[in-house]
């Protein structure tokens, strides 16, 4: 009965526990309907357009034109771009291609998802997406693990035929992301969010604490701000396994310690 009462306690702290982090690993909810979406597009990394995750940013533009946003992406995050480009009534067989690069101009590739597609001639829209591996805490130097940082999408039409050059189009991008949760966790953290000109604010914080002279090129961040990988649901495994391994060595001693009695009596006792 005693045993059976810490197995019944053990599940109910197990039940508890999982739940917020099942929550966690939930995907962003959608934004649908944010008046404060943009509906431009830069032509550049330097000029590209911020969009929160949720946000569905569009832009009118021309076929041959580049068109770049940035978004924010944390740590344990898995990124999902996906982009829809509204042709003109004619055209020409064209290819669209959606890329992603980190904060420090890397281009990342994409776990799957149709990064290429090819619009036949006549087709209404053509629609693309790419998902990018986890994002990590922290990482080797020589590596090209997607860190927390600023995060560019580039859009633009390949190899176009003359014809099609300078044709409008409407394009339209939406970035998700799902919390991949400890199973992504690591040992290490940046110092800093690879987030342009955020080297420069803290110098110049640092140096006057003056903070107009701050020159951060990027002024987006997730809600809630940079966790930089400091908390995960590993620490609740690790809680859970620690108090599965506590009862474990109760029971164990419940079972080998017998009723407590000698079980014989030695004679004139």
């Amino acid at each position: 009965m005693r045993i059976t009462r810490m197995l019944g306690a053990a599940a109910l702290l197990f039940g508890l526990t999982v739940t917020p982090a099942v929550a966690d690993a939930s995907p962003s909810p959608s934004a649908s309907g944010d008046d404060s979406a943009p509906t431009s597009a830069g032509t550049s990394f330097r000029t590209a357009t911020e969009v929160d995750q949720g946000q569905r940013a569009t832009a009118s533009a021309s076929t041959g034109d580049y068109l770049y946003w940035s978004f924010p992406a944390d740590a344990g995050q898995r990124p999902t771009v996906r982009a829809t480009v509204k042709l003109p009534a004619t055209h020409a067989a064209q290819t669209w291609q959606v890329d992603v690069y980190d904060g420090l101009r890397r281009r990342q590739s994409c776990q799957y998802g149709a990064q290429t597609r090819t619009a036949e001639q006549g087709s209404a829209t053509v629609e693309l997406a790419c998902v990018l591996r986890t994002v990590r805490a922290w990482s080797e130097p020589w590596a090209n693990d997607p860190l927390p940082g600023t995060y560019y999408i580039r859009l633009t039409a390949l190899n176009l035929t003359t014809a099609d050059l300078g044709q409008p189009v409407n394009a339209s991008v939406r970035v998700g992301s799902k919390d991949i949760g400890g199973s992504a966790a690591v040992d290490g953290s940046l110092a800093k969010p690879l987030v342009p000109g955020i080297a420069v604010s803290s110098q110049s914080d640092s140096e006057d604490g003056d903070t107009s002279k701050a020159a951060v090129l990027s002024s987006i961040e997730p809600d809630g701000g940079w966790t930089s990988g400091w908390w995960s649901d590993r620490w609740v495994w690790t809680g859970i396994g620690a108090v599965l391994a506590a009862l474990a060595g109760i029971g164990g001693y419940a079972l080998t310690r017998g009723s407590g009695r000698p079980s014989r009596v030695p004679p004139g006792a």
